[in-house]
């Protein structure tokens, strides 16, 4: 997502707990020649305050989203996306924003591959995708 938001942003934060995410992400981002991204290996709700305000957020990991939400709802200009697959992420991602007054929309994604089956093709489901929707309150 960074690399993509990269494309088109002046500056990219990205925030993960995970080192071999955060060497992931930035060899992915080299190997692209994406050079507008900060990578900081950290818990998103220790590393977000003092980072200033956002145009836009994407939240992928739900570890401390009842805390984060609050935060980014603040600081946030225009969009907070959170992409959750366990249900129960979704309806708290949703709770948490309507409790905040920022909550706009949910979607949910299905995507299948082909297959082969009795000599034709089906198609298998991949796991499902919740993307929820909210605004920022920041100006």
């Amino acid at each position: 997502m960074a690399i993509a938001a990269a494309a088109t942003a002046a500056q990219v934060v990205a925030i993960d707990r995970r080192p071999a995410a955060i060497a992931h992400a930035r060899a992915a981002a080299d190997a692209a020649g994406v050079t507008n991204i900060t990578f900081l290996e950290a818990e998103a709700g220790e590393a977000l305050p003092g980072l200033g305000d956002f145009d836009t957020a994407f939240v992928g990991g739900t570890r401390d989203l009842a805390n984060v939400l609050p935060y980014l709802a603040d600081s946030v200009r225009r969009r907070i996306v959170v992409n959750a697959v366990l249900v129960e992420t979704l309806q708290r991602a949703i709770a948490t924003m309507e409790s905040l007054g920022i909550y706009r929309e949910a979607i949910h994604v299905q995507c299948s591959r082909a297959a082969p089956l009795a000599g034709s093709v089906y198609f298998r489901p991949i796991d499902p995708v919740y993307v929820i929707v909210g605004e920022g309150r920041c100006s």
